[in-house]
């Protein structure tokens, strides 16, 4: 008598064997009466006649193959004749598909481009899905074989490794995919495999079934899933099914949302393909994976597995002027998914010029402070504070910058309280649902005054951008009230983003965030200037944006701006880089502005006498840069000498 779990889905268990048993069991395929499919008598014919099912039990650890007894047309789920498919194919084209956000992924996604993954590889998914404890499920039903021994072939590598369980699975059924019964071993899995074959074999049995929530599941819980070939097509929601140099379109699981995944990329020449793929959906990013590489995808970030023998290719659709742009990613490199999807996002809809740059229109309302990084100079801190209604008036410090947890609210504001401030509050705004929370954008209109600590720009612009809190940052300025940051807290207030790459802030732009807050219109400021010898790189992007105003602040340096002028105040310089030619600006051509000196922004000149530099030079101590974010990466420089010396 069958049990409930299998009378369920019409299964008939056959064979069972122990983890330690795996390497050397040969399997009885019908109940013993036929000799292991490699042996004599068996024929091809009599196997194709079975239609083949993979569940596990969990009795102990181990692998259990069942198999139904009766004819495929008759099984549970199958399609009558003439019916159409559960997930219709879809054109080339947008037609009906969806596509997703680009979004941080849960869990681990290691999405192979086909041909052989080395045992190096396997072994580093195994890992991802906790290893000697990893508790693996295979599918094997993109294969045309998964219902043959034939597939014996494809499986082989899975039973050589270190592994708490083992089970594969497989159905062309979608009642089967399903069932509970069906579904139980994904229940407890950390690991997840898709072996090669054709993706829509992957999505018209399993697509909107518990079988597909599950997978979700596995996720959910820190798991890993993978494919190599199909078992990597089926990663995005809009799916490469075939077709080459047009695709055929259709929906795959959408693990990795705002993408699409193409595979055996490099070796069949798909390029055209994945390209041709992006005009239908120029949103989205292409990820075009070679033979024998593997992209591992964790939150945000995206990196090439070291083991790879290849490369992968991202790729952004052309759009209006802008032709497609294609990186090759070798072994080892790392991209952020999110900085590559505000990327195709900015093709799309790019930014109009600032209309009111400070630079020909002053400061209309309120004051900006902006400090270079380390100590801020503390008459700089006294005007901000003056600024935002005085000792008393609430003071707002945003800590996003800082890193995924809150730092100390006490040390966080203790430079306000030592320059009089008796007011402020520190919010860690983590993410765009808190930055749209009315509760929340309702302190900022009590708020006097607004203060960004130092970290990395990006976090800020993925938390603020185009919120209710943003908003409330504009009015605060319209009723004269104070906005200042340090490091990247003073970055981001301009409209334009220097340093916004998530993966490394060395390159001075950033595709995908080349956009700040813009409370400062029409400039560019960047921090540690001298410290980390930045000159070259104002002067770099001032020839690619000449309409900008380039602000350069040393490290224990501010610069207070109010009106039609720039007030510097601390121990190094701000440098100014406001040459409107682009065949002359180089890194020398810009105004040098030591403490106490003025800067009229609309005459683009200094207010009064150069200022001597000789008692400067006596109290000016030496700087080594050290960024204030805990997720900084190191950066090793020397203090250059300053022009002024």
């Amino acid at each position: 008598m069958r049990s409930a779990r299998e009378a369920s889905v019409g299964l008939r268990p056959l064979w069972f064997t122990r983890r330690s048993d795996m390497t050397s069991h040969k399997l009885l395929y019908r109940q013993g009466s036929l000799p292991h499919p490699t042996g004599r008598g068996f024929t091809q014919s009599i196997w194709r006649s079975l239609m083949w099912t993979l569940v596990y039990l969990p009795v102990v650890p181990g692998v259990l193959l069942a198999q139904s007894n009766v004819p495929r047309s008759n099984v549970i789920g199958a399609n009558p004749a003439g019916s159409k498919p559960a997930v219709a194919a879809i054109a080339s084209g947008r037609s009906t598909l969806q596509a997703d956000p680009a979004r941080p992924v849960t869990g681990t996604l290691f999405i192979s481009g086909g041909g052989r993954l080395s045992e190096a590889s396997l072994e580093r998914f195994v890992d991802f899905g906790g290893g000697d404890r990893c508790r693996l499920v295979v599918v094997t039903t993109a294969s045309e074989t998964a219902d043959t021994p034939e597939v014996e072939p494809r499986i082989a590598p899975f039973r050589n490794l270190k592994l708490q369980d083992l089970c594969f699975l497989h159905t062309r059924e979608r009642d089967v995919a399903d069932s509970e019964a069906f579904c139980l071993p994904l229940e407890n899995a950390t690991a997840v495999w898709f072996i090669g074959g054709h993706q829509s074999r992957l999505t018209e049995a399993y697509l909107d079934t518990r079988f597909e929530r599950q997978l979700w599941k596995v996720l959910e819980r820190g798991g890993v899933i993978g494919g190599t070939s199909a078992g990597a097509a089926i990663m995005s929601q809009v799916m490469i099914k075939g077709g080459n140099p047009e695709p055929e379109l259709d929906r795959g699981f959408g693990f990795l949302p705002g993408t699409v995944v193409d595979q055996h990329f490099l070796k069949r020449h798909r390029q055209d393909r994945l390209l041709n793929a992006l005009s239908n959906f120029p949103e989205l990013v292409g990820l075009g994976i070679d033979e024998g590489t593997t992209l591992v995808v964790q939150g945000r970030k995206m990196v090439v597995l070291d083991e790879s023998d290849s490369q992968v290719m991202t790729c952004l659709a052309g759009t209006g002027e802008k032709s497609p742009r294609t990186e090759l990613l070798q072994p080892g490199d790392e991209v952020d998914l999110l900085a590559l999807a505000r990327s195709a996002s900015r093709r799309l809809n790019p930014r109009l010029p600032d209309p009111n740059p400070v630079h020909e229109k002053g400061l209309p309302q309120g004051t900006v402070v902006l400090a270079g990084g380390g100590e801020i100079p503390r008459d700089a801190v006294e005007r901000f504070i003056e600024h935002s209604g005085g000792p008393q008036g609430l003071i707002i410090v945003i800590t996003t910058a800082s890193g995924d947890a809150p730092p100390d609210s006490e040390e966080t504001v203790r430079f306000l309280k030592e320059a009089g401030a008796t007011n402020t509050l520190c919010l860690h705004l983590a993410d765009r649902q808190q930055a749209n929370d009315p509760q929340v954008a309702e302190m900022f209109e009590q708020a006097g005054g607004v203060w960004f600590t130092g970290g990395r720009q990006w976090r800020v612009m993925d938390a603020l951008e185009d919120t209710l809190v943003h908003q409330q940052l504009r009015d605060l300025l319209r009723r004269d009230g104070a906005i200042g940051g340090s490091a990247a807290g003073a970055s981001v207030l301009a409209s334009y983003l220097v340093r916004g790459n998530p993966v490394s802030n060395r390159h001075v732009i950033g595709e995908g965030y080349e956009d700040g807050l813009g409370l400062l219109p029409g400039t560019a400021v960047d921090p540690y200037f001298s410290q980390r010898n930045r000159r070259g790189d104002m002067a770099h992007l001032k020839r690619l944006h000449p309409q900008l105003l380039g602000l350069g602040l040393d490290e224990s340096t501010a610069l207070v701006i109010r009106g039609e002028e720039m007030h510097v105040f601390g121990f190094n310089r701000v440098s100014v880089f406001d040459m409107m030619d682009t065949e002359q600006q180089s890194e020398e051509d810009c105004e040098v502005l030591l403490a106490d000196d003025r800067y009229h922004l609309l005459e683009r000149s200094r207010v009064g006498s150069v200022n001597s530099d000789d008692d400067l030079r006596e109290s000016r101590r030496a700087f080594v840069a050290v960024d204030e974010a805990a997720d900084e990466e190191t950066i090793e420089v020397s203090t250059p000498p300053l022009v002024c010396e």
